[in-house]
């Protein structure tokens, strides 16, 4: 049972070990995406843990898949595309708040060397200090979602190799 915010068909998740501390989502037993406003209301709710969660993920998307981000006239900021689209309906991605299902046809970025260790991933190739692959299944260990963990510098070197390794699906 895989749970967390998101689409169940996501091409790229980001697997963490915690949850934010409102609402249902200590007991989300399954994968919904947010509302329009939902991120907006965690964030507003809960620390600052969340807000930066948010922020880093949706410039490792803006940086890694233009494609996905869709937009009526001019391409968004990378804060429009977290307000209106990360997570959402349609976004393809999704935040997993439990060990991942290991879906063949997905990305699937563990945050942290810790809660990597705690999954038992086959066959991880340390890359350098920060990142490590196991490309068959299609999995990259990655700094956790934090501007001082995942800074740009590091999200363009997670791109980099996404593209290195040819990762994505979509």
């Amino acid at each position: 049972m895989v749970a967390g915010i998101g689409e169940a068909d996501y091409g790229i998740a980001f697997c963490i070990a915690n949850r934010p501390p409102l609402d249902d989502y200590s007991r989300r037993r399954c994968l919904v995406p947010l509302l329009p406003g939902e991120l907006h209301h965690i964030v507003s709710n809960s620390s600052n843990h969340w807000r930066k969660l948010f922020n880093v993920y949706a410039k490792f998307i803006y940086s890694l898949a233009p494609e996905l981000i869709v937009a009526n006239s001019s391409p968004p900021t990378w804060q429009e595309y977290r307000d209106q689209q990360l997570l959402q309906a349609g976004s393809r991605l999704a935040l997993l708040f439990t060990a991942p299902p290991w879906k063949d046809d997905a990305l699937h970025i563990i945050a942290g060397k810790g809660y990597a260790a705690t999954l038992n991933i086959p066959k991880l190739q340390w890359l350098d200090a920060h990142f490590a692959i196991a490309p068959a299944q299609r999995v990259i260990v990655s700094p956790y979602l934090d501007y001082r963990q995942l800074s740009n510098e590091r999200i363009e070197r997670l791109v980099k190799i996404i593209r290195q390794y040819s990762l994505l699906s979509f």
